[in-house]
């Protein structure tokens, strides 16, 4: 993966200016969202700026609540900088309130909205909204110009998803292919309404022409929405009886 572009003058810049600190630690973040869990020394190469700068930068982003630190899973984390026999590396991910401070203002208009939704024409209106939501998902996937329309895979549906505002890339797993959704711009709302993420499930299934599982989701806590897409498909009609 080619590195982030240079942070240039923001990184550079004495502890007191205030405006490039934000900058340099909004690009770390936005970093971080885009590719997952990464180590300090992954940062400071894709974002070409010191080690010690990015450190300064994740102790603040870490007090400021926005994100945690975490050990390593077994498996070499992505962007993790091998460290030979020594000790993994630390890995950084955005916490709740990181993924808070982008652009959610719509969710307590929505959340309100989906609440007088469901008290004036029960679950079964909630769920057709729903649905509406995921069709109108599925046709902005479809026209985004990522998908093969004869042979839709798993990647393009990435980026795809990408270039609707939801960071995605997938991951080789056994019998199929993960995709990994890193920004839910509805997590918020779907939180309390489950049939956001159930509609947008059966959506990638449309896209797809698939059965697929959706095994996390950041709605419910997880720091990926994680969908499983089997190697060998089995159709969507088939499954849906």
């Amino acid at each position: 993966m080619a590195s982030a572009a240079p942070i240039g003058d923001a990184s550079a810049a004495p502890v007191g200016d205030a405006s490039a600190e934000v900058r340099t630690r909004d690009a770390v973040a936005r970093l971080i969202l885009e590719s997952g869990p990464l180590s300090a020394a992954a940062l400071a190469e894709r974002l070409q700026i010191s080690a010690a700068a990015v450190r300064r930068h994740l102790d603040a982003l870490v007090a400021q609540g926005r994100l945690s630190s975490r050990e390593p899973r077994a498996a070499a984390s992505r962007g993790q900088v091998s460290r030979g026999r020594g000790r993994p590396a630390r890995t950084y991910a955005l916490t709740d309130a990181g993924r808070a401070a982008l652009p959610h203002a719509y969710d307590d208009l929505a959340t309100t909205a989906l609440r007088y939704l469901r008290e004036s024409g029960g679950e079964q209106a909630v769920a057709r909204f729903a649905e509406h939501r995921a069709a109108q998902l599925e046709t902005t996937l479809l026209a985004s110009g990522h998908l093969d329309p004869d042979a839709p895979d798993p990647d393009g549906l990435a980026r795809a998803l990408s270039s609707a505002g939801y960071a995605s890339t997938t991951q080789s797993a056994v019998a199929g292919t993960q995709l990994c959704q890193h920004h839910c711009p509805v997590a918020h709302v779907a939180a309390q309404f489950p049939e956001l993420c159930e509609a947008e499930t059966r959506a990638f299934e449309r896209v797809l022409g698939t059965y697929v599982q959706r095994l996390a989701t950041i709605a419910h806590g997880d720091g990926v929405c994680t969908t499983h897409v089997p190697n060998h498909p089995h159709r969507q009609e088939a499954v849906s009886q």
